[in-house]
């Protein structure tokens, strides 16, 4: 008796800190939420650039293309740590108008790592280039460097890192965990149906494998070089070391510490930071003693810049649109969830709304995505067809155009994508775990029950596929594979033969993927604006971008989100940045249907 009231106690017990905690949680939120409002309100009225100001780039949060707005962006506990975005087009947008903007005098680059994609990274860098070659300076600083810092402060007038820090730099390595060893020793079979040509369609290799096959070893090796070899000519361009250096010094480990780094002149200087800032005084010709005018990022985008030509027609009289559409994130029938998951619903409405707006004249599909359902992308892939029947319709490729992500934007008049972005995986699998053996021999469990059909009980996992039944499901696997090579040899111009010897699931870079026809450009969003806007006979000044789907409502978003991260506090607290491995079984979880998907999760340190 005393067991089960010690039980009870502590149970309710729990229960109480547990509800506690969401009390908590509510009003911390709801006081973020006031706050970031508050914030946002002050910063209309009262931000302002001041001449001798200098541009501070904090690069310390998740770059997206388009970031959602969010209520949690202000707070910085538990879960919420890190709750806020920077999206890709302001950034790019702020870098454009601070070289225009005389006030701005110069970018202090302040950055560990990268946290973002690769294409991404590099269209930045693009950006950042253009800014020093309009003839403003650049300052990278920072306490350490990971590789993909590196590659973007090596864009910089001067790279400084500080005395005792650190700069990694050995090469890209790609490492896969396998859990076949682990399933057989559970008793749970992986029943995988995937099209018989798609032996480059590895996503299925962990479940069936204990290591990586020559196929997706092949494939792998070729993105990672090309990325590698991307990295390697830009910084070799901007620091005047060869590549045959570079590769030396990652082969040797030869930088070790901030010595090392200066010493092969991977890096300008070492420096504290007052030593730091006592250089950019000097590079603004201000006394030592003077303050230095900072300007964030998050500041900044929020000013407007006063347009040089006072005959410049006012934006409420232009008409003309080139609509963006931002297609992000995993692909799942539905609605859009912020920037995790694109829905078919929210993707597809969006595109039929830009095509029926008689003042849009042109479409640019944003496509950042792994992919994910093959009847969801099927569903924006109809709605891509009609868009291109009635007006000028490019594709820019974010980070990742793979597979069902490839599939929306086969359809582009012209696809533009950056030499590292990821895209393919033109393939199809599907996975029916059987647990009969784990059930019964680990746990002791058994099934059993009646159906009213000799199949009723088909995709069930407490038993396996018969023969009849995963023919079945092969013949499914396939019809989707062949119609996903028909949807690209019509929108490419090829013979459904042509795709299928650049298909099977294999995964290609966008330097490659130009090379083999699946890409028809390198270059990033502006470039791919340009083009639409020019193929809708449209000058500069004649038309506006107008972005979509429409942003959800921050505070139902709010109210949406309670849930989420109530979800996985405690999750997030115990597991840290193991937490994105939970996230990807969830995302696994909700699978539903054939998938058309990157083979794994991609992050580049």
């Amino acid at each position: 008796m005393k067991q089960f009231f010690k039980f009870m106690f502590a149970s309710a017990f729990g229960f109480i800190i547990a509800g506690g905690l969401l009390v908590l949680i509510f009003f911390i939120s709801i006081a973020g939420l006031v706050s970031s409002l508050e914030d946002g309100i002050k910063s209309e009225k009262k931000v302002s650039v001041k001449e001798n100001t200098v541009l501070h780039l904090k690069l310390n949060q998740p770059i997206v293309d388009r970031a959602e707005e969010n209520p949690f962006a202000k707070l910085d506990v538990g879960p919420f740590k890190n709750a806020g975005q920077i999206g890709l087009n302001e950034l790019l947008e702020s870098i454009e108008k601070a070289k225009e903007d005389d006030r701005v005098k110069g970018i202090y680059l302040d950055l560990k790592s990268y946290p973002g994609g690769m294409a991404s990274m590099v269209e930045l860098r693009n950006a950042l280039k253009d800014f020093k070659e309009s003839g403003k300076w650049i300052m990278a600083y920072s306490s350490n460097y990971s590789q993909g810092g590196y590659y973007l402060a090596s864009v910089a007038n001067s790279v400084y890192l500080y005395p005792e820090g650190e700069l990694s730099w050995k090469g890209l390595n790609a490492e896969i965990t396998f859990f076949k060893n682990t399933l057989d020793k559970l008793g749970v079979e992986p029943q995988i149906i995937r099209g018989k040509n798609n032996k480059f369609k590895s996503a299925v290799e962990p479940f069936m494998k204990s290591e990586m096959s020559e196929a997706n070893r092949l494939q792998t090796k070729k993105y990672l070089t090309s990325i590698w070899g991307k990295m390697l000519g830009d910084i070799s361009t901007e620091r005047g070391l060869s590549i045959d250096q570079l590769n030396l010094l990652a082969d040797s480990l030869m930088i070790t510490s901030a010595d090392d780094a200066l010493k092969h002149k991977v890096i300008d200087g070492t420096r504290y930071y007052d030593e730091f800032t006592a250089e950019l005084r000097d590079s603004l010709s201000i006394e030592k003693d003077d303050d230095l005018e900072f300007i964030s990022y998050n500041k900044y985008k929020k000013t407007s810049l006063k347009k040089k030509d006072d005959d410049d027609k006012p934006s409420y009289k232009i008409k003309n649109k080139v609509a963006v559409i931002y297609a992000q994130g995993s692909i799942e029938t539905g609605k859009s969830d912020g920037t995790q998951t694109m829905g078919s619903e929210t993707i597809a409405n969006a595109i039929r709304e830009a095509r029926k707006d008689s003042n849009v004249k042109a479409i640019v599909l944003r496509v950042n995505s792994p992919g994910g359902s093959a009847l969801a992308s099927d569903i924006m892939w109809r709605e891509t067809e009609l868009a291109k029947e009635e007006k000028p319709f490019i594709v820019s490729m974010g980070d990742l155009a793979a597979s069902g992500g490839y599939y929306i934007s086969a359809y582009g008049d012209r696809i533009f994508a950056q030499p590292t972005t990821i895209t393919g995986s033109i393939g199809v699998f599907g996975i029916i775990p059987n647990a009969k053996k784990f059930f019964n021999d680990k746990l002791g469990i058994t099934f059993d029950g009646v159906k009213t059909n000799a199949h009723s009980d088909l995709m069930t996992i407490s038993k396996p596929l018969d023969d009849f039944e995963y023919s079945k499901i092969q013949d499914g696997v396939e019809d989707v594979y062949s119609t996903f090579l028909s949807r690209v040899a019509k929108g490419r111009g090829m013979t459904v033969e042509e795709v299928d010897k650049i298909g099977q699931g294999r995964v290609w870079t966008g330097a490659d993927a130009k090379e083999i026809g699946l890409v028809d450009e390198l270059g990033g969003l502006e470039d791919a604006i340009n083009y639409a806007a020019a193929q809708a006979e449209l000058e500069e000044g004649d038309y506006k971008v107008r972005e979509y789907p429409k942003q959800e409502d921050p505070f139902e978003k709010f109210l949406r989100d309670m849930q989420f991260q109530a979800k996985y506090m405690y999750a997030d607290m115990i597991l840290g940045s193991d937490y994105n491995y939970l996230m990807e079984l969830e995302k696994a979880r909700n699978m539903d249907g054939i998938q058309t998907r990157m083979p794994y999760v991609m992050r580049i340190k």
